[in-house]
This record gives structure tokens, sequence and C-alpha cells, in this order.
């Protein structure tokens, strides 16, 4: 990690960059520490909920969430992405052993043919519990076109998984109730069999281009589909856009910091990886932060442009304001302060 002053430290793999974790721990720690602090307050002074508020909405997250800020020098992609990405966590902000996990799954059709998987001996009886529904994408169309309907289905279940195939098509399915906030957005799982990489006699699979067969596809199993289920609600969901800014929601307020930081780090490093072009000479700075509270840096780079001619010669001008003294917050301070 670069820490507050701007230096990058080194690091001992390729990259000469990476995260401090005792930065990362300190900024997870004041972090949790003021939205449980706001939380404990405002339930001292909050007054009877509207009878006008959204319940949808407040239905949504039921516990704070905490996202990891991630800005570039310049646009991750050139165009928005309708399938999100997924980086598994370590500590899941979802439980899949939650016994009041609601899951409704969105499967290409014919549905029938999931419906029996997750029926089946063989899948896990426990997720199973907690699949209550399986939905077609033609049933949804037909059955889900106005708009208090679509409110109706989004309220009844807490997550919703949707086959990868369609997925990009749910957007103009599902519309903005859905799609608003990003809440309850269908996470994408893959519900088709491995490829076949070998023919029947063994040998390596030819390309079309070079004479061989379509690319063949094992039958999908039960234990496949469990797989799916629970890989997609351990990981957190990377939703990429021609932006300078990525927020990628990496835990929640209950966690401890240990477990946060972890999540954290994880999140970082495979964004960086996966998603970044350059990787970490194109990041400008990493913070976290919650709902309603300021952003806590755990990394700034030195560089502030990828390449010199990224900076113009002269400022562009602009009007005078007058200057204001802005209090740092105390939180702010906090983090980049060790502890002693």
């Amino acid at each position: 990690m670069a820490p507050v002053n701007g230096k990058a430290v080194a690091k001992k793999s390729d990259s000469p960059y990476q995260l401090d974790n005792a930065q990362t721990l300190r900024a997870s720690t004041a972090l949790l520490k003021k939205i449980q602090s706001d939380e404990a307050t405002s339930q001292k002074t909050t007054e009877k909920p509207s009878l006008l508020a959204d319940a949808d909405e407040a239905d949504v997250e039921d516990e704070t969430p905490v996202w990891m800020i991630l800005t570039t020098k310049k646009h991750i992609v050139d165009k928005k992405r309708l399938k999100p990405g997924k980086i598994p966590l370590p500590h899941p902000y979802l439980d899949a052993n939650d016994e009041s996990l609601r899951i409704c799954l969105i499967t290409a059709d014919p549905q029938r043919r999931y419906k029996d998987l997750i029926e089946s001996p063989s899948f896990p009886a426990e997720l199973g519990k907690r699949v209550q529904r399986v939905l077609g994408l033609e049933k949804l169309k037909t059955k889900y076109k106005s708009f208090e309907s679509r409110r109706q289905l989004l309220s009844e279940y807490d997550v919703f998984l949707a086959d990868d195939r369609i997925i990009t098509y749910l957007p103009g399915v599902l519309g903005k109730v859905f799609y608003k906030t990003g809440s309850k957005r269908p996470i994408p799982v893959s519900f088709e069999g491995k490829r076949q990489n070998v023919d029947e006699q063994g040998n390596k699979r030819r390309k079309l281009s070079e004479g061989g067969n379509k690319v063949t596809k094992t039958e999908v199993k039960p234990a496949d589909v469990a797989h799916e289920i629970e890989r997609a609600l351990s990981s957190a969901l990377v939703h990429l856009a021609p932006s300078t800014t990525t927020a990628v929601k990496v835990g929640k307020a209950t966690m401890e910091p240990n477990a946060l930081q972890e999540n954290v780090e994880t999140a970082v490093q495979t964004m960086v990886d996966r998603y970044v072009p350059q990787q970490w000479r194109n990041v400008r700075s990493i913070h976290i932060k919650g709902p309603n509270t300021v952003a806590l840096p755990i990394w700034l780079a030195e560089e502030l442009w990828e390449k010199e001619e990224d900076v113009l010669d002269e400022p562009l001008p602009a009007k005078e304001k007058p200057a204001k003294k802005r209090k740092r917050s105390a939180l702010a301070e906090a983090v980049e302060e060790p502890d002693t």
C-alpha cells in the first residue's frame, strides 16, 4: 500500500504495490466503530417511520453494508457490462446456512429441468430449503409485467440468482424495481455442464476453424448446481461501467474488523489483477466507507496520472470561490494515527 502520504510500499511479488495490512485494519476498525455508534444514536432518536416510506427499500438491506471504493486513473471498461463479475470472499456477508434466507432462481427455459435438479435427492437438503422458487424466463416475462407485481416479487425473496446465459436480458424484464439500487440485482450463476476439451478418442479437441467439432458439455448435475449457488452466495459482485470509480460491497457492519480487513484485501487484489488494465499503475486510490460515513483511505498513489501527457500544461480557468476551512473528520484522523 501507499500510506496516506502517497509512497508505495514495495511488494515481495512481481507487483511493486500492495495494501498495508495495519492501515487496512485501522481503517476497518474505525469504520465499524463509527457505523455502530451512528446506528446506536439513530435508534435513540428515530421517530415512528412514515407510512409513505418505501417498504421495499427498508427490506432490501437488513444490515448496514460496507463498500470498497476503487478509483483508477483511466476507465476500466469502455462500455457498461450487464453481467457482473464475482470475487469469492473469505468471510461472506451472505450466510448460505441462514434458515431465514429466501432464494429465487431465475433460469433459462424449461424451468422444470432445474426444479428437478433442486428436488433431486443428491442436492443438499439444507440448501434446497433456501431455494424457495425456480422461475423460468418466459414465465417471468408474462407474469411480472406490471410495476406492482415486480415490487411484490422483490419483497418476497432475499437473494435472486440467475442463469448467466440470460442475465443480460433481465434489466429489460425486471426494470428499475430491481436495478435502481442494486441491492437485489440477480447474481449470475452457471447452470451448464463443464466443457469437454477432448474428443471421444481422448485427443485434444480442435477448433472449428481447424476442422474440429462444436464444443460439447457434460450434463449438469445437482451437485454442480449446488456448488454454483454456494459460490455465488459467498462472492462480492463487481459491476463494471465506463467510469474511474468502482464500488464493491465487501462486508457488513456486524463483522469483526479482522474479517472485514481480509475481505477488503481479497477484493482489492482480485479487482486489480483481474479487472484493472495496467493493474496497480492504473490505480489512483482505494477507500472503504459505509452508506453515511466519510470514505477512509487505505491506499493512495504517488502518481495521479498514468502518463505525463495526461497532465495539462496549464490548468483550466475556474471561477474563484472564497476559501472555506473545513474541519477534518475525527474518524479520518483516527485512521491515520497508529495505535500507541
